[in-house]
């Protein structure tokens, strides 16, 4: 079955689904806009441009908002007005009570609506959360993210420089947010403990965050996360669940690697492109079913408000 989809926002991001909806059989394609002209006038010869976000509403029953989320409230509430189905770019939001008014609207609607969290279909993650509830992973011990950026926001940004700032950016909203969501998944329900942030130009600045430390609790089990923005050396994203008898990895976002003797060994293969469109593919695939009523591993929006929780306390604190 194909279901016309359309596009709200055409930044890095929503560009690059012009490419995986295009490429995936059970979608066309029908229109996109973005306010930016350029942004818009890069993509016309992939997909129509509508006149406006409400032309792209009105063509397509699904739409993707790939906006920043200072605006997602504005077209989430009116594809439920037009009984459109959703697929949201995370987070909800940055206002905790506005997105869980939006949460129980789209919830009360009964409208098809999901979240853009990568780990929700990527074979590193359900792979991931698939090997830790095995008995032969042993007793889960702990868990551990650490992340580092050279640049933040990182080259390929370029059009998205909104993440560079404190009011709806930053590594820890973009990046964080995605690990949080597999680990709530895989471990269960995440607490914050205690958390040292810090700021390029200090607590009351307009820039986003640049180291963290944090301690949560997980399913009962710890969660320890580091992560830095600036400096030399190679970006870092790595998150490990650690068990008695054996420990298992993202690395690299797409990368899965499982302890044995001692060492790492790959389980998925290592060819970051490959394992990327896999990721894409089986994204797309869980949408088609999530728009059909079937059961679908596509993020919810209580999932994602969950995390959003999660990721605002961490960035209140000082």
């Amino acid at each position: 079955m194909e279901h016309s989809v359309g596009i709200i926002g055409l930044g890095t991001v929503g560009s690059r689904f012009v490419e995986q909806f295009n490429l995936h059989e059970s979608f066309d394609l029908v229109a996109a806009w973005d306010p930016d002209s350029a942004a818009c006038k890069a993509n016309e010869k992939e997909v129509h441009i509508a006149g406006s976000a409400s032309a792209v509403i009105e063509a397509a029953d699904l739409v993707y908002i790939a906006v920043p989320p200072l605006f997602h409230d504005e077209y989430v509430r009116k594809c439920v007005a037009a009984d459109s189905a959703i697929f949201c770019e995370k987070p909800l939001g940055i206002d905790i009570t506005q997105s869980r008014e939006l949460v129980a609207l789209v919830n009360n609607a009964g409208t098809p609506a999901g979240v853009n969290f990568v780990f929700s279909a990527a074979p590193s993650a359900t792979k991931m959360s698939e090997i830790v509830g095995q008995p032969e992973f042993g007793k889960i011990i702990r868990c551990d993210l650490d992340l580092h950026f050279q640049d933040w926001p990182r080259p390929w940004h370029v059009n998205a420089q909104w993440l560079r700032d404190r009011d709806q950016g930053g590594w820890v909203r973009e990046v964080v947010s995605h690990f949080l969501f597999i680990i709530n998944r895989s471990l269960g329900t995440t607490s914050v403990n205690d958390v040292l942030i810090s700021y390029p130009d200090g607590p009351e600045g307009k820039l986003a965050e640049t180291d963290l430390l944090a301690s949560l609790d997980s399913g009962g089990k710890p969660l320890a996360i580091k992560g830095t923005s600036g400096g030399a050396g190679p970006d870092i994203v790595n998150l490990t669940i650690r068990g008695t008898n054996s420990a298992v990895r993202i690395w690299d976002w797409y990368r899965l690697q499982v302890c044995e003797d001692g060492d790492w060994r790959d389980l998925l293969g290592t060819d970051r492109a490959e394992l990327g469109m896999n990721a894409y593919v089986d994204q797309l695939d869980q949408l088609a079913l999530m728009i059909e009523g079937e059961t679908s591993l596509i993020a919810s929006f209580d999932e994602a408000l969950a995390v959003q929780e999660i990721v605002e306390e961490i960035l209140s604190s000082q």
